[in-house]
């Protein structure tokens, strides 16, 4: 199968705000609440069943003379397969979301590298996306194993064809021995 380009994000879920048009002496207000067809395609994005709802609003705050904040909350309601049935569970998500961009954010300069304690923290460019964190804060909160209420794996028994069950009445080996090494004034 042929590689296919990276398909962009959908302008319909973008905001692209150019930093150097950011007023620093006051917030600036976002608010993202995508269409029908932009949460299709996030939801392909996403591998998900659908994506009913998504809104998020916040505001982007300038931090000092050349650093930003975005403070938002994100709201959507996700299907996913459940895990063990692959039937759809439905999923409701809030969350605070907030990111840091650093005029001055050091790289490391190592091959392998210390994850940071702030992760929230990320390089400035020319334009600051509260839709691409949209669709990142959303891609973090999503359930990792979906699982319907109730729903269980059957218990596998990977025994060769013909063995004997295993008998769990025997006592612990580790128990055993344990027994042996207790003293005689323990026993008494």
């Amino acid at each position: 199968m042929p590689d296919t380009p990276a398909k962009s994000p959908s302008p319909r879920a973008n905001l692209p705000l150019r930093v150097a048009d950011l007023p620093p002496r006051r917030p600036t207000r976002f608010h993202l609440r995508p269409d029908a067809e932009a949460r299709k395609e996030i939801a392909q994005e996403l591998d998900l069943s659908a994506l009913r709802k998504l809104d998020f609003v916040g505001d982007v705050i300038a931090e000092g003379r050349r650093d930003w904040r975005l403070e938002g909350r994100l709201g959507a309601t996700v299907v996913q397969p459940c895990v063990v049935t692959a039937e759809p569970v439905t999923t409701r998500i809030e969350t605070e979301v907030t990111r840091r961009f650093l005029y001055d954010l050091s790289e490391p300069t190592e091959t392998e590298a210390e994850m940071p304690e702030d992760d929230s923290a990320e390089r400035l460019g020319a334009v600051i996306d509260p839709g691409l964190v949209m669709r990142e804060a959303l891609a973090l909160a999503l359930p990792d194993y979906p699982r319907l209420p109730g729903a269980e794996l059957a218990q596998a028994d990977y025994r060769p064809p013909g063995a004997e069950p295993i008998d769990d009445s025997r006592p612990n080996p580790f128990a055993v021995l344990a027994a042996l090494k207790k003293s005689p004034e323990d026993k008494g």
